[in-house]
């Protein structure tokens, strides 16, 4: 048997925990008002699906945000940062794709509890899990291009395969936000329910999930999984390496500026 480990006595800053029972929900609990992701943040959710994995006490994990956001994406301090110092895009890298790996790699089902707004990486953690239940009110989309990255930390690779190419590539091309509702239609996650209904459906999928032998719905994730880690497997390095690349663009700093500005971009096609 592993040795007892209880991620709820682990340090993390920027998330926290509550147990009810063998399920754990895990919230993205940041000092930013959209829980932004900023270096520290991204630097958890690197280990933090690793840890939920390991956790002896749970069966199943619910990820959900504390705050009005679920995670609206980077945050536009740490992108001025990167713009100026591109050394701290490559630097992070590799906690890029082990966010993805770590979370396509659980055995654990893991349930993103759609609490509100869900942008760039924060909705390609949140597409990754196994089911997504939104409330109604929230967005979701990949606006990565509209600062000027590719989409390349996990957007290029779920969103083809839960509404197909077509599809896939005028959001991530246009970085057009959805309703939740308008993600449901298109079966990009499972539920859009109205805030008051949040919690119970949530909890009808926990009760679905136990009263089922637990091994033979870890496994029958992990199967189900295996196409999605082979095709992250061949990619993640190659998407990162242009978001790297695009990260050192005049028209990088130009989107960024822009947004911080409120103003119309003027890029140059640098």
């Amino acid at each position: 048997m592993s040795p007892a480990f209880d991620i709820t006595a682990t340090p993390y800053h920027r998330f926290s925990f509550e147990r009810r029972g063998r399920v754990l929900t895990a919230y993205i609990d940041s000092p930013h008002p959209v829980n932004g992701v900023d270096a520290l943040m991204h630097a958890e959710l690197a280990r933090i699906f690793t840890d939920l994995q390991r956790d002896n006490l749970s069966d199943i994990i619910i990820l959900s945000g504390k705050g009005r956001a679920f995670c609206a994406g980077g945050d536009f301090d740490w992108f001025d940062e990167q713009i100026e110092n591109p050394a701290q895009f490559r630097d992070i890298a590799w906690e890029a794709k082990r966010i993805v790996l770590s979370l396509l790699d659980m055995e654990k089902p893991i349930l993103c509890r759609l609490n509100g707004a869900a942008a760039g990486l924060g909705a390609t953690i949140a597409l990754l899990c196994d089911m997504i239940i939104a409330v109604d009110t929230a967005k979701i989309g990949d606006p990565h291009v509209k600062v000027g990255l590719v989409a390349g930390d996990g957007g290029a690779l779920i969103w083809p395969q839960l509404i197909g190419y077509a599809k896939a590539k005028e959001l991530l091309m246009t970085g057009d936000l959805l309703t939740a509702e308008e993600a449901q239609s298109l079966g990009l996650i499972n539920y859009a329910v109205p805030a008051e209904a949040l919690d119970a459906k949530v909890q009808e999928l926990i009760d679905k999930l136990q009263s089922n032998p637990r091994f033979a719905v870890r496994w029958t994730k992990t199967v189900t999984n295996i196409p999605l880690r082979a095709l992250a497997a061949q990619m993640m390095d190659a998407s990162i390496g242009w978001e790297t690349v695009s990260n050192t663009q005049k028209d990088r700093k130009e989107a960024v500026a822009a947004f911080k500005e409120k103003r119309p971009p003027k890029f140059t096609g640098e």
